[in-house]
């Protein structure tokens, strides 16, 4: 029931001048005291130095707050902080929300009242959202080490190559027949003008030959369900017709092959003839 029922603490931070230099922190704690289910609202000059933090514990345990709300800086800085305070005072870590007034609003507003209004807005909404958070708790589960790269050009073929050699089981999905990516259409690469031949080459023999890769040409993703270390993908085969595992690319079924359209033809200059119906092969 304790936690059924929000008990909100607002805490704004100063961070020496870089938010105090351009909002007016006393006025958007004091606003931040009238929202609804707001139980304390305080402002502090660092709210992430080791009294900020003790000063939420404190508040947490003498006053029963059950949602707590820092506004200060970036949520990437000092997320996990915060949490670990709320934690620490004995309610779930989850029950917070970090409004980030430095990066959205000091650093990037002239104006000292528009800023301060912005924090108000800002920490309005954190209060908002955190009376609706439930709880969450951590578990460890099974995951699947296996990886799936998406497209066989230059940047898959290395990453399928460097995963594999960390030991790791790779599934590189292409949807043309064969990999090489539009770096395999190229003569030379930019700027050094290398032969773009012999830096890709030895890659494409390379994932055609790594134990570790299982390579899916002339294939598409279908469904992709799941979760983060337990993806299940379903992936599509299109059909081809030749059994590949005897291909050798030597050309000779498509003397015996029933389709009998391709949409261009390349001439003895090497010009490109498009065709609107049907040419044979």
């Amino acid at each position: 029931m304790r936690e059924s029922i929000p008990k909100i603490g607002v805490y704004v931070c100063h961070c020496g001048t870089n938010i105090s230099g351009k909002v007016d922190v006393e006025a958007v704690s004091e606003y931040a005291a009238h929202l609804p289910h707001v139980a304390i609202a305080k402002n502090y000059k660092f709210m992430c130095s080791k009294p900020g933090q003790q000063l939420i514990i404190d508040d947490i345990r003498e006053n029963g707050l059950n949602r707590v709300v820092v506004a200060s800086c970036s949520p990437r800085m000092h997320e996990k902080t915060f949490r670990k305070a709320c934690h620490t005072a004995g309610i779930n870590p989850y029950y917070f929300q970090m409004a980030c007034i430095r990066e959205h609003v000091s650093w990037v507003t002239e104006d000292r009242a528009a800023a301060t209004q912005k924090a108000k807005d800002l920490v309005r909404g954190a209060v908002a959202r955190v009376a609706h958070h439930q709880q969450l708790t951590s578990r460890v589960v099974e995951i699947n080490p296996n990886v799936l790269v998406i497209g066989g050009g230059i940047a898959g073929m290395q990453a399928a190559l460097d995963i594999a050699d960390g030991g790791k089981k790779v599934y590189l999905v292409e949807r043309e027949p064969s990999i090489g990516g539009n770096m395999a259409k190229f003569d030379k690469t930019f700027p050094t003008l290398d032969c773009a031949a012999c830096i890709i080459t030895p890659k494409l023999v390379a994932v055609g030959q790594h134990e570790n890769i299982e390579l899916m040409t002339y294939s598409e993703i279908a469904d992709v369900s799941g979760f983060v270390g337990n993806f299940t993908i379903k992936i599509r085969k299109k059909a081809r017709y030749i059994d590949i595992n005897k291909c050798t690319g030597c050309g000779e079924c498509t003397r015996a092959c029933v389709v009998k359209y391709r949409p261009y033809t390349i001439d003895e200059t090497g010009q490109i003839k498009m065709h609107s119906k049907e040419a044979d092969l």
